[in-house]
């Protein structure tokens, strides 16, 4: 995993070597459908694992572009024309969302789908606190409860009035998951591994709850997908990431941020996959992250382990994808060689979780 813990690393680098674009087509296509001026310069937006993230500047305007990675893509996976659908609309009721300008299925401009939307400026927590917070009291502890308001705001957004009714179908949503991660996992399953997630996912479909009533869920929450105005440890301004959103259980969104969250009780060999460096930042335990969330939403949340379970065992199919995309040769990115590392334990994560339920 990258180890941040003693720096801030970069919002944007240098694009990585075989993960450039035409820029001359780029470049034709947004002038085409955007008012812009000067030239343009391109940088990548390196901390994320899947899809790309260019940051397209022209003077004095900047956008964000979006595309899924090189290679064999799983089926469903990174859909940017649902990223364009919610983020072209969302951010009318949502103001955490930003707006979406453009989205192209030409795959002649850059070789896939994409799409071009707002870029905001702020602040990301990876494994230490920005400058901007050092001298904040409390900030961390701050920053982990304006997460989890974000992800319950999103979930209290009524889908109608933001022409987002038809996003998904929420009926017997978490058994479609379910049954549609067990047939990625399919695709890039081996052996050793196979061992330990089929019967993992056996007990998940063994032991599934009744859902609460359906939201808009972002489907990656965590808090490296949020973005903080500098100095400002209360409120999240922006959310990234949203080509998995849908409507279904909210659980799901939940389940899948605490899957992402440093607690006290965890040991190397049973632990939240989060980067290195936020177990010591100062940000509330799970116990409060779930007791915030409950707080502002209108559902019993008493069924929550089960979710964090599913989350672990999803996180196993998608760190395999991500790993077996590098095996192939399709990324250059040398963090994916190593991204199955942690399957293993995250299974036996989901396990314990399911029989902590009993």
């Amino acid at each position: 995993m990258e180890t941040w813990q003693n720096h801030v690393p970069p919002e944007v680098a240098p694009v990585r070597p075989g993960e450039e674009l035409d820029w001359d087509r780029l470049d034709a296509y947004v002038r085409s459908h955007l008012e812009v001026d000067g030239d343009l310069d391109v940088m990548q937006f390196p901390n994320g694992s899947a899809n790309l993230t260019y940051l397209l500047r022209y003077g004095e305007q900047s956008f964000v572009l979006r595309r899924p990675p090189f290679g064999v893509i799983a089926p469903g996976a990174h859909d940017m024309k649902r990223e364009f659908r919610v983020l072209s609309r969302l951010w009318q009721e949502y103001d955490r969302a930003p707006r979406a300008f453009l989205f192209c299925d030409d795959h002649g401009v850059v070789g896939s789908d994409f799409v071009v939307s707002e870029y905001r400026r702020g602040e990301v927590i990876w494994a230490v606190l920005p400058p901007s917070f050092a001298a904040i009291d409390d900030a961390a502890y701050r920053i982990g409860l304006a997460t989890v308001d974000a992800l319950a705001d999103l979930h209290n957004v009524d889908p109608a009035r933001c022409d987002l009714a038809d996003l998904g179908r929420p009926d017997g949503y978490m058994a479609r998951q379910l049954a549609g991660w067990r047939k990625r996992w399919d695709l890039v399953a081996t052996e050793d591994f196979d061992a330990i997630m089929s019967p993992a996912a056996d007990e998940l479909e063994r032991r599934a709850p009744t859902s609460p009533p359906p939201a808009i869920l972002h489907n990656d929450f965590k808090i490296d997908n949020c973005q903080f105005v500098p100095g400002r440890p209360d409120r999240v301004s922006s959310v990234f990431d949203w080509d998995m959103a849908t409507l279904g259980d909210p659980l799901a969104d939940l389940g899948t941020l605490l899957n992402y969250w440093p607690d006290p009780s965890d040991t190397p060999d049973d632990r939240a996959l989060h980067v290195p460096g936020l177990e010591s930042m100062g940000l509330p335990d799970r116990s409060a992250v779930v007791a915030r969330y409950a707080d502002r939403v209108h559902f019993d949340v008493g069924d929550v382990a089960w979710y964090e379970a599913f989350a672990c065992w999803r996180t196993c199919v998608i760190l395999q994808q991500l790993h077996q995309r590098y095996v192939r040769g399709e990324s250059t990115d040398e963090r994916m060689a190593s991204r199955g590392d942690n399957i293993p334990m995250l299974a036996r994560r989901a396990a314990r979780l399911l029989a902590a339920r009993s």
